[in-house]
């Protein structure tokens, strides 16, 4: 049940900040965030079960960003990894075979455009600068937890992207939403920011952040299946 909130143009002085969480089964193996020795250079966590990534930064001024959308016969095996949409439009490559893919919503820009990108129907439309929401319903659908995801964005962004630990208490928040929202039943355990499981849970938050000048950073804080922080990397880039 992943959350994130991506704010492109929505600040003069950083036209890319992105905060969100993954959430995977704990068993499912992968690598932390680190630069690929790829021929395109990126910035990204590895999905070492199906060799792509969640989330993650070109070098050469790309960003992207794919959750699922859940549906309810869930996802079915055998079909191609959702993780190779975010590594080819990261290298610059149109991906292939989306129609074949389990549903997933996806974000990817630069500094000049935005789009998104889903196959629950298919579509493929341009973004308008703004505050966007992405978690694995529709998109751009006001959930609780993505709506607390972009306010906390726009906060942080308001105060110019300095109190980055407000920003990542916000992520590791695991309270649930007000019982007047009805979420009930299994639902329930999937409505909190961060999901606290020690089998399908929050296994990473991420935040991205691109200033007018074209520096960037990309920070993962890592989670433990008890929720404890395991491990925090951080990268610095420059787009030109």
């Amino acid at each position: 049940m992943c959350v994130a909130a991506v704010a492109w143009h929505a600040d003069r002085d950083w036209p890319l900040v992105v905060a969100g969480n993954r959430d995977e089964f704990h068993a499912r193996a992968s690598a932390p965030l680190a630069r690929w020795e790829e021929a395109e250079p990126m910035i990204a966590g590895r999905d070492l079960v199906g060799g792509g990534t969640w989330l993650g930064v070109s070098e050469n001024g790309r960003f992207a960003l794919v959750t699922n959308f859940r549906v309810p016969e869930g996802s079915q095996p055998g079909r191609p990894s959702r993780g190779r949409l975010v590594t080819d439009l990261l290298a610059g490559r149109a991906p292939e075979e989306i129609e074949a893919m389990n549903p997933f919503n996806l974000i990817h820009c630069d500094l000049a455009q935005a789009f998104y990108l889903g196959n629950h129907p298919v579509r493929h439309e341009p973004l308008e600068p703004g505050i966007h929401g992405l978690s694995n319903g529709g998109f751009d659908v006001p959930w609780p937890k993505t709506r607390r995801v972009e306010i906390a964005l726009a906060r942080f962004i308001a105060g110019k992207c300095q109190d980055e630990s407000a920003l990542f208490a916000s992520l590791r928040d695991a309270s649930a939403p007000p019982a007047a929202v009805g979420i009930a039943g299994p639902e329930a355990h999937l409505a909190p920011v961060f999901i606290e499981d020690e089998t399908y849970g929050t296994r990473c938050s991420s935040l991205v952040m691109v200033d007018r000048n074209g520096h960037g950073r990309i920070v993962e804080r890592s989670f433990s299946p008890q929720g404890e922080e395991s491990q925090w990397r951080e990268f610095r880039f420059e787009w030109r």
